[in-house]
């Protein structure tokens, strides 16, 4: 049984117990007594959520208890250093279905609440030899430790749950693929111009028919471009970890059920890799000295059969290199030209009745021997015929869909190809490059209206009925006999 400890009550009959500066009663040690993992991983993930475990980690500890009936419990132990801490602990242990209890040694007493705003004392202490007895105002129950639960191994057994918004949260990312692919994976980002980092790191052989160590390349990236991200995420053999907390890491897509950032348990010099789906973790004690990914750029040496001797000419050999044309998945943009094969031309006369005014209103045309090219600056998708330009550089063109290599800059490819301002380029298929003079563009309603020719006839006969004379006309009065002086019609005339 369990008294209720009143205002300025200064002896109690739990050993260890003593009332703190609020005069609530407190022991060196708190327990919160949970019936399973599944609570415990609940409280952790409650208590984690807005505070950090570091301060309860120097005295923290796990314990797995057995009751005299053969029932098993979770128990778990802290210091108690101030009421205001076993409060905030009490409060995420009533919310999980947890009971509080506060003592030093042996003996533990329900933790205060809203009926003992001071706390409990025991009544009358239970004789046994068990490790631990707890006193409630439900049930007294003396426990003894199973065997002691190690909280870093129960963060890494526990498994990711699926998390799509991960995917979607900005920041670095920490990439694994595997050996043969990681070649490949790092001269994409330095040609895509990707910041970041890289190792190689071994593990241990997975099986007794393996004869060498499981090698894989670690990448950091700070933040990798969006369009690159399901690259990184879904090609088979590479896997993206979004950093957790200092020394470990979750699976992108995945999130731990408890907030990793708020339990500093892993060593930041290593890496602690959480996979989803329900596979083992990858562990890293240390991780290896990495490079930069600039570093692994293709390098290209002079032979030394062309070095010349102090005091001769020597005209190094030219490294230029055919300009190509690849194909490209980045997303169209500024598609502001087209180019109309002679045999596509009469399409356009067709499609001509059908295009709205403010799409002939902005758009030029060039007619050449190659066929028709179109310029629109709001776009040219309203026009679907011919081949699609994409304008990298004020007056010129690179067809739609595909990108340059060597990848140089805009300003580099106009000056190669010795683009005038006054003439017009187009970058086609298989590199081959067209240039028009700037003059040669004229509006498009210019070139498409046919008009019918006009009779110069109607335009002379109204000339002519003008040129005659004006009639006057009068009205005068006929009088009394309008017919006076007018001779008789003869007979039989």
């Amino acid at each position: 049984m369990l008294e209720r400890i009143a205002l300025h009550q200064t002896r109690l009959r739990t050993p260890g117990l003593g009332l703190d500066g609020k005069g609530v009663a407190l022991g060196a040690k708190g327990i919160i007594l949970l019936p399973s993992i599944e609570r415990l991983v609940a409280l952790l993930a409650a208590y984690t959520r807005e505070r950090s475990l570091e301060d309860l980690l120097p005295g923290l500890a796990l314990h797995r208890l057995r009751s005299p009936l053969g029932t098993r419990e979770v128990a778990l132990e802290i210091s108690a250093e101030s009421s205001s801490r076993m409060d905030c602990l009490a409060d995420a242990a009533r919310l999980v279905g947890g009971f509080t209890f506060t003592g030093t040694s042996r003996h533990f007493v329900q933790y205060r609440d809203a009926a003992a705003p001071f706390g409990y004392d025991a009544a009358e202490l239970l004789a046994t030899d068990g490790a631990l007895a707890l006193y409630h105002d439900r049930f007294s129950q003396t426990y003894d430790v199973e065997r002691p639960v190690d909280l870093r191994s129960l963060l890494l057994t526990l498994m990711p749950r699926p998390d799509p918004a991960t995917r979607r949260q900005p920041g670095m990312r920490f990439v694994i693929a595997e050996q043969g692919l990681g070649p490949a994976l790092l001269h994409y980002l330095v040609r895509s111009r990707v910041e970041g980092e890289v190792c190689v790191v071994q593990w241990p052989r997975q099986s007794a028919f393996e004869d060498a160590p499981v090698r894989r390349w670690v990448l950091r990236i700070p933040d990798p471009p969006a369009r690159m991200r399901p690259l990184l995420e879904e090609t088979p053999g590479i896997t993206s970890f979004v950093p957790a907390g200092p020394g470990v890491a979750v699976e992108t897509g995945f999130r731990h059920p408890v907030e990793l950032r708020a339990c500093p348990l892993f060593d930041p010099g290593g890496l602690v890799l959480l996979r989803g789906r329900g596979a083992e973790p990858w562990s890293i004690e240390r991780l290896p000295l990495m490079g930069p990914l600039s570093a692994f750029a293709r390098v290209e040496l002079r032979s030394s059969d062309h070095v010349a001797a102090a005091g001769h000419a020597f005209e190094p050999e030219s490294i230029r290199v055919p300009l190509r044309l690849e194909p490209s998945s980045a997303p169209w943009r500024i598609v502001t030209a087209s180019w109309i094969v002679p045999e596509q031309v009469p399409w356009l006369r067709s499609l001509a009745y059908a295009l709205p005014r403010s799409t002939v209103a902005r758009t030029t045309i060039a007619l050449t021997s190659k066929g028709a090219f179109l310029r629109s600056s709001g776009g040219i998708e309203a026009i679907p015929l011919g081949s699609l330009f994409v304008e990298v550089h004020p007056n010129l063109y690179v067809l739609a869909g595909h990108e340059v290599v060597p990848a140089v800059a805009p300003e580099v490819l106009a000056r190669a190809l010795g683009a005038l301002s006054t003439h017009v380029v187009f970058l086609g298929a298989g590199a081959r490059a067209f240039a028009l003079e700037e003059g040669a563009f004229v509006p498009l309603e210019s070139a498409l209206l046919e008009a019918p020719p006009w009779e110069p006839l109607v335009a002379r006969e109204i000339a002519a009925a003008l040129e005659e004379a004006v009639i006057d006309l009068k009205v005068t009065p006929i009088g009394v006999r309008p017919l006076r002086g007018v001779d008789s019609p003869r007979e039989g005339g």
